[in-house]
């Protein structure tokens, strides 16, 4: 009894020395999402549907506690693959990720750009959602029908704007709108913006007749009034917003838009699976999830291998559409 006495001790002291207490980074962080100088990089201007995404999951991700001091920057140029080339020259740099989507995949068909998504390495793909149809606030259409009867009778005289390259959703999204119109795609005067916020000026100062975007990207002016939403894309109407979908205003066209992110190649499959497991936890915060209900994003989580799947089937894709369309 007297040996087991002085050894409990002894034991006690040994527990401690080989159990170590949990960590956590000086920040409040969680170990094991936290990646000390995390930077995202936005491949376009402030505004944009790829900026918004990007200031959102670094202020959701502090808030939820998962990092802290992420830093957002933005890189614009050539519809995101100056971005991109950033991207891919940044080769082993397990802690930046690019905020990118369908636009980016466009783009590098349209700019024959020296470097493409294959060349990165695919973290995950976050958000679906819908994308619009708005004018300014005293623009005369009241509804979809009124600008599209305009639209057929002059294609040419009738400019739409959009936040994204030729081979970006704001593109695929109005030719294929003309396309099942019968408008002829090469007839249709489409604007090109490098992102939402360039492209919400000219909106409103009347220099295109109507807009193409992101719901996400101007529910705050659609709210105040300053934009008039004619039109969702996608096959069901927005809760919330009182605007009918295509198909319900006689054009047979559903189409939604997706943003993910990206890392540069060279990882390792440590820093790979950190990045992938950090987007993870995100997606799983309430923060993240009030941000989808308040943005209209849709989750469309699809991570590491799988997301790289999809990307090479949306680059076929987009090959496929653009040829169509004599892009």
């Amino acid at each position: 009894m007297r040996t087991r006495a002085l050894l409990s001790p002894l034991a006690a002291a040994v527990v401690v020395l080989l159990v170590p207490p949990l960590i956590t980074s000086g920040s409040g962080a969680t170990s094991g999402t936290n990646i000390p100088g995390l930077r995202f990089m936005v491949p376009n201007t402030p505004g944009g549907g790829y900026d918004i995404t990007a200031r959102t999951a670094a202020k959701n991700a502090e808030d939820a506690g998962l990092n802290h001091n992420i830093e957002v920057f933005n890189l614009p140029g050539a519809g995101g693959t100056v971005g991109l080339s950033r991207l891919v020259n940044e080769r082993g740099n397990g802690k930046l990720t690019m905020s990118m989507g369908l636009g980016v995949v466009g783009a590098v068909h349209t700019n024959h750009a020296p470097s493409t998504l294959a060349d990165a390495t695919p973290v995950a793909r976050l958000t679906e959602e819908p994308d619009i149809v708005v004018v300014a606030k005293d623009s005369k259409y009241k509804t979809f029908q009124q600008l599209l009867a305009d639209w057929k009778k002059r294609p040419r005289s009738m400019p739409v704007g959009g936040g994204s390259s030729p081979g970006g959703p704001d593109h695929l999204a109005p030719m294929l709108m003309a396309r099942a119109a019968g408008i002829k795609t090469k007839s249709v005067n489409y604007v090109p913006f490098d992102g939402g916020g360039e492209l919400l000026a000219s909106v409103l100062g009347g220099k295109v007749k109507f807009g193409v975007s992101g719901l996400g990207e101007y529910r705050d002016q659609i709210k105040s009034g300053e934009l008039r939403l004619l039109a969702v894309t996608g096959p069901e109407r927005v809760k919330g917003f009182d605007a009918p979908t295509l198909k319900e205003s006689g054009v047979d066209v559903s189409f939604t838009n997706w943003r993910g992110m990206m890392a540069p190649p060279g990882l390792t499959d440590a820093e790979r699976d950190k990045l992938i497991h950090f987007m993870s936890e995100l997606r799983r915060s309430k923060e993240w999830r009030e941000s989808l209900r308040k943005n209209g994003w849709d989750d469309a989580w699809l991570p590491g291998d799988k997301y790289g799947r999809f990307l090479k089937s949306e680059n076929e894709r987009v090959d496929s559409v653009l040829k169509e369309l004599g892009q």
